[in-house]
Formats: structure tokens, C-alpha cells, sequence
């Protein structure tokens, strides 16, 4: 099995230890974009939803790459909605071929969602968007759930 471009590990230690400077949770939510991005292709542009106390709605909380004018997602609208509607993970491969696809970019090519949840209770999502067609094997979405996970206790 080959490595994953995202070192989840490394992500993992820069959160905990923004986490143990007590930085706000925003600051900790920009550090995982930005961290995540880092890793370059496939991560063309990352986003993170959380979920508003009426938990019918996704709010971007924190994004590094292309900015998006979707700052607000209704649950079960687009592939981000549709994820936690359905309470699962979504790896899209060609964004053209979902019909329920919210475009942020047009140069985007596939995308994925993770869901950020502590036990079953889920608290948002670490979506991504790649310029690369089919960009996240199994590698990189285990890579991903890492960092969800991380964020899930630390939140």
C-alpha cells in the first residue's frame, strides 16, 4: 500500500498542540485546512463545514484554497448536504456526472467529503475539492477520516 500525500500524523500533532495552547477553534480549524491543503494535488481547495445549532445547516467555518460563495449549505443540498443527510461519507470522482453537485470552481474535477463526528453525532465536514479527475483513492480518504477524527475530540 503506498503512502498517503496527506501525512495525517503530522496534521494530527500541529492540531493537538494548537489545541494544548488553548488557540480559539477557528485558529484550530484554519491550522487543518491549511495543513491539508498543504499536501498539494489532489487537495485543490479545503473546506470546513460544522453544523448550526439548528443542525439543518452546514456553515464554512474555515477554508484554505479557492474561495466559495457556498458560506451556508442546507442538509441535503449538494454532495456537502447529501453527506450529512445521509450520515455518510461521500467520495465524488467526476463532480459532472453528480447531478446534486454544488460548483464552487469550474476547474474542479472531484471531490470529497468527510464527516467530522464524535460517536454518532455529526459536527460538520472536511470538504475537498480537486482539479484532479478521481483524486481520492482509499488512501487519502483514510488519510482524511484521520484529521476528521482528530478534530472530532478536539472540538
Amino acid at each position: 500500500m503506498r503512502e498517503p500525500k496527506l501525512k495525517a500524523s503530522s496534521v494530527v500533532k500541529s492540531l493537538h498542540g494548537a489545541f494544548c495552547r488553548d488557540v480559539p477553534q477557528k485558529e484550530l480549524l484554519t491550522i487543518a485546512v491549511t495543513k491539508i491543503r498543504e499536501a498539494g494535488a489532489p487537495y485543490t481547495s479545503v473546506f470546513i463545514y460544522l453544523l448550526d445549532e439548528t443542525r439543518n445547516t452546514l456553515v464554512l467555518e474555515a477554508f484554505d484554497g479557492r474561495a466559495t460563495d457556498l458560506t451556508s449549505i442546507p442538509v441535503g443540498e449538494g454532495i456537502c448536504g447529501k453527506a450529512v443527510a445521509e450520515k455518510a461519507d461521500l467520495n465524488i470522482p467526476d463532480v459532472s456526472a453528480a447531478s446534486e453537485y454544488l460548483a464552487c470552481s469550474s476547474e474542479t474535477n472531484s471531490e470529497l467529503v468527510v464527516l467530522i463526528r464524535r460517536h454518532d453525532e455529526i459536527l460538520g465536514e472536511i470538504d475537498i475539492d480537486s482539479d484532479v479527475p478521481n483524486g481520492f483513492d482509499d488512501v487519502e480518504v483514510a488519510a482524511v477520516k484521520e484529521v476528521a477524527d482528530a478534530l472530532a475530540t478536539l472540538l
